[in-house]
This record gives structure tokens, C-alpha cells and sequence, in this order.
């Protein structure tokens, strides 16, 4: 396993946000998080990734417990967030926007060879690459925030609601995306509410609700549960 959370639990002073997820992640795989608004998913990759602290529990990164570790280590282990919203730098270009991506010391190393294999993956980009972020098309600057974390060399990809806001078009050309860079190797996190797209794409799911895990499986199995669709995915 490249990753494994068990049982983490956070609280925002007197609010509980998660009361008790777990979830293992397998090198080269897609695994989906599912749940309703306000389940706790932003919550428990922002707590991977370091941005938050739990209370409790236990995540471990290709075998070394992480929790204490500041983000910015975590990131130079190869545990890299897309976060919600993009967060570009809209005033800088799209090149100097890649470029931040790239100040990790494992990173750096090969900075050219990522920079090359994004503007691969996204020829937009490349087109675009004198422009200022804040000028591109919501698909444009989603394809940039993932562009942005590609050149962090990440070994597990989390990405938190990509399709957000997104044309059904480019949501599809986003997920082929997704797909491309698990076949390069890279294992992926998935946060989404499109969740029928994220079933396609995705080996297994978790779907958490309230803070806690209520069902996982194969993503087949799961994208045929009408009772799971109902009662936690409002579809």
C-alpha cells in the first residue's frame, strides 16, 4: 500500500468534521472518495496532505507515518494536493505558475523533463504559456492547477473536485487526463461529486458520510448500487 489512514478523527474546535475515516490506496491505482456535501472529504485529504491536524488516528505514506510531518516535506515524499478552486496565481503567467510547482528539491532535479511532459499532457498550455493564469477558461486554469502539482513529481496525485463548475466537455477531456497520468505512474486520489465520471474511472471507492466511512468497494459494484445511490450520493 502506498497509502494508509486509519481511523483518523478531526475536530474544528467544538465541531466534530471526522469521526473516524480509514482508507488504503495501492500503487497505480485510482481510488475515488464519495460522499454528500459537508461528508468530510475536503476534510480528510486537506488532512493527508498535512494543510490540517487530526486529533487521532494514523496515516501512513508508503509505509513511514506522516502525521507531525509539515506539508511541504510531505510533498517532497511525492504526496501532492490539487486543491479545490484551482488556487492559481492569476496575475502570473501560466509558465511561472508550473515553475512554483517546482521548488521541492526532488523536483527541481528534473524540472525541464516535467515542465516538457505538462505541456505534453496539455497542449492548451503550451500555447498558453505567456498568459496570465487569471485569463484562461475555468477548464484551462483546472488543466494549469493540475499541470501546477504534475511538476511536483507527485507519487500519489489528490485531487479535490476537479469537474467543479467545468463544461460537461471539459470534464470528460479532465478525467481522460486522469486516466493518462495513472498510466504514467502515478497513483491517484479522487474527490469528487461527479460521481458517476469518478466510478468510471476509478479501480475502488470509499463513500464516508458525516465524518465516517458507511461503504467501499469495487467501483463497479458500487456504480450499480441503487441503494448506495439514493442514501448517500443524492442520485
Amino acid at each position: 500500500m502506498l497509502l494508509e489512514v486509519d481511523q483518523i478523527k478531526v475536530n474544528y474546535g467544538q465541531f466534530q468534521a471526522i469521526g473516524g475515516v480509514s482508507l488504503n490506496i495501492a500503487k497505480g491505482e485510482i481510488v475515488a472518495l464519495l460522499g454528500s456535501n459537508g461528508a468530510g472529504k475536503t476534510t480528510t485529504i486537506n488532512t493527508i496532505s498535512g494543510v490540517v491536524n487530526p486529533i487521532s488516528g494514523s496515516i501512513k505514506f508508503d509505509g513511514k507515518e506522516i502525521i507531525g510531518l509539515p506539508v511541504h516535506e510531505r510533498v517532497n515524499m511525492g504526496l501532492v494536493q490539487v486543491p479545490e478552486g484551482r488556487k492559481l496565481f492569476p496575475f502570473m503567467s501560466v509558465m511561472d505558475n508550473l515553475q512554483v510547482g517546482a521548488y521541492s528539491p526532488r523536483a527541481k532535479e528534473k524540472k525541464r523533463e516535467n515542465l516538457d511532459m505538462c505541456f505534453e499532457i496539455f497542449p492548451k498550455l503550451a500555447e498558453r504559456r505567456y498568459q496570465q493564469a487569471g485569463c484562461l477558461s475555468g477548464g484551462e486554469q483546472q488543466m494549469c492547477a493540475i499541470a501546477r502539482a504534475l511538476m511536483q513529481q507527485p507519487r500519489l496525485l489528490m485531487l479535490d473536485e476537479p469537474s467543479l463548475g467545468l463544461a460537461p466537455v471539459i470534464v470528460d477531456q479532465i478525467f481522460d487526463v486522469l486516466l493518462n497520468i495513472r498510466k504514467m505512474g502515478t497513483t491517484l486520489l479522487l474527490v469528487e461529486q461527479n460521481v458517476l465520471s469518478s466510478l468510471d474511472v476509478a479501480n475502488r471507492a470509499y463513500v464516508i458520510e458525516t465524518g465516517e466511512n458507511v461503504m467501499e468497494g469495487d467501483s463497479k459494484d458500487l456504480a450499480g448500487n441503487e441503494d448506495l445511490k439514493k442514501a448517500y450520493l443524492g442520485i
